[in-house]
């Protein structure tokens, strides 16, 4: 699609704040800590009146848009936990929110907007006021800690408005001691720099539409614009929507390395120089997500050499949450605990009152079905979460410390829930491990690989190496129309995703399915489990599944009632 066809949200121009010049008569050009908390409020009202619109686009025409909605939830815990404090200290107040933020985060986008606000209070110093120098400060260091929490940055999302923002908010503040002005030009940044997002990333491009991220973080400082000039947040016209797409997922997910060992830890010291180790251990492998500050480092990389990367950070603090697993182990070993394991689709859970392992396991899901065959696998605790309704870091982190055990292993399901889960690690007193797995399908292989008898790094290891092993199918319907990856989708079609890449599109779920099946290899594996969705009936889904079994006679076939919403069939195939 043309550059030029990609448009930015469009708002009556009556209601749209200035995006210069001198403020409204009376103005402040400082907030203090109260008037802070109050802007902030003023923005959460703002973004949640623009969450629909947000999470009616996605990367895919799915029905399942949710970055809206993640960003919504993140902003509520942030200001919920600053709704009673009577404080007047800006740096009191950025430091409850950024707590609440980090708690509250739901999705990969809701987890950067915790660490924008993370930096913000960094940035303030202790200060008690927020004037145009502060503000730029502040959000200088904003847009360095969202780029510090992925280790490769990917430009064209969210974080490249943030930082724009930042640096539309230094040149103003060197010009202009108003708050009130430096806020709006950094606006008016943010609504170009979203508007530019297309130029900088084909997938883009493609699909004819802008980052819903970087379109959330823009709709938040707007609300703080508005609140600066005195302008209503409830009742007011909203514009067009912008044609949005999430790509914050593909900017923090970090690819799997195929060689060494996965090595986790965390180092807790003082006046640590982040950016130094960041740098060197990054250095030493591939899959890096290494995050913290000054007093506490958290770290994920696949090396080649563990023990150097431990030898270096040993004198810097105390090691914590050491966990070490070999990768290229011989895929025998995982076929052996596979079968120590002895769990499956049917095996009974443990006794509710018998802690038969030191290691839980939680697990994320949607779909009562599909949370039934979760706990006969002998899932320790539930999630309710996935698509559209991200769990919170402190809903994870609940679930975790709800639980007798002193290891937990984690299984997100969902690639959106995989960097909240993470922060678990940091935030939970107990050991805590991430099986990074992105769907359904892969927790279920992972889950299955679990041994009561095994300790945490052999459990880890031959978890992530079962979830390797599946394939993943999603049927579902199209929202819009849009041509990607060569697919011309129209509104109303049923489309197939394997391994979440759209690679289909027709008019009905079961021919798309088996056209999808072909696709993913079917005939190769052993076994190809459906589990069908709340909109589907039993009927039709033993129809769909008597004719899989027909086509593919010598694969065993089963049928499971998922209940999961907006997909009409997941497969699995392995």
């Amino acid at each position: 699609m043309p550059e030029s066809n990609v448009q930015p949200a469009a708002r009556p121009a009556a209601d749209a704040p200035a995006a210069a010049g001198p403020p409204p008569a009376g103005a402040d050009t400082h907030w203090d800590g109260a008037q802070l908390k109050r802007a902030m409020h003023a923005a959460s009202r703002w973004l949640d009146r623009h969450a629909a619109h947000i999470n009616a686009l996605n990367v895919f025409p799915v029905p399942d848009g949710d970055t809206g909605t993640n960003m919504t939830l993140t902003m509520q815990a942030a200001c919920k936990q600053v709704a009673e404090s009577a404080s007047h200290s800006a740096a009191e107040i950025t430091s409850g929110l950024s707590y609440g933020a980090l708690m509250g985060a739901r999705g990969n986008s809701g987890v950067i907007f915790s660490q924008v606000l993370r930096g913000f209070h960094r940035g303030l110093q202790g200060s008690d006021h927020v004037g145009a120098d502060e503000w730029a400060l502040a959000m200088r260091e904003a847009a360095n800690s969202a780029y510090q929490a992925v280790l490769k940055p990917v430009e064209g999302t969210m974080l490249t408005v943030m930082r724009e923002m930042a640096e539309a908010a230094e040149a103003a503040a060197r010009q202009s001691p108003d708050l009130v002005e430096v806020i709006a030009i950094t606006v008016a940044a943010g609504r170009e720099s979203v508007a530019r997002t297309p130029t900088l990333l084909q997938k883009l491009r493609d699909a004819g539409v802008v980052d819903a991220g970087g379109e959330g973080l823009f709709v938040i400082f707007e609300g703080l614009l508005r609140f600066a000039h005195g302008q209503p947040v409830e009742g007011a016209e909203l514009g067009a929507p912008s044609t949005l797409l999430d790509l914050a997922p593909d900017g923090v997910h970090v690819a799997h390395g195929e060689y060494g060992y996965c090595t986790n830890f965390i180092v807790v010291g003082h006046d640590l120089d982040f950016p130094t180790v960041r740098a060197w251990i990054a250095g030493q492998g591939d899959s890096a997500v290494i995050v913290g500050d000054d007093k506490v480092i958290k770290v994920h990389i696949h090396t080649p050499d563990p023990g150097a990367i431990l030898s270096y950070v040993a004198p810097l603090g105390s090691l914590r949450q050491v966990a070490i697993t070999d990768m290229q182990e011989q895929h025998e070993d995982f076929l052996d605990m596979h079968a120590a394991a002895g769990a499956g689709p049917t095996a009974a859970p443990p006794a509710p009152d018998t802690q038969v392992s030191r290691i839980a396991t939680v697990a994320v899901v949607a779909g009562k079905g599909l949370a039934d065959v979760f706990r006969s696998m002998g899932a320790t605790a539930l999630v309710e979460g996935g698509q559209t309704m991200n769990p919170s870091t402190e809903d994870l982190l609940r679930a975790i410390d709800a639980l007798p055990h002193p290891e937990v292993i984690l299984l997100p399901n969902n690639g959106n829930i995989v960097l909240a889960a993470k922060q678990t690690q940091v935030l939970s007193k107990k050991r805590v491990a991430v099986v990074p797995t992105d769907t359904l399908p892969q927790g279920m292989a992972a889950l299955i690989a679990f041994n009561y008898d095994a300790d945490l790094e052999t459990n880890v290891r031959a978890m992530e190496q079962a979830a390797q092993q599946v394939e993943t199918g999603e049927i579902t319907t199209a929202v819009r129309d849009v041509t990607l990856n060569g697919v011309a989708v129209k509104t109303g079609d049923v489309i197939g995703l394997h391994n979440g890449t759209l690679v289909l599109a027709g008019h009905a779920n079961d021919a798309v399915a088996h056209a999808l099946l072909q696709h993913m290899g079917a005939g190769a594996r052993d076994i190809i489990t459906i589990y069908y969705g709340a909109d589907v009936t039993a009927e039709a889904a033993a129809a769909f599944g008597q004719g899989i079994q027909q086509q593919y006679a010598d694969q065993e076939v089963e049928v499971v009632a998922g209940g999961q919403p907006f997909y009409a069939y997941i497969i699995s195939v392995e």
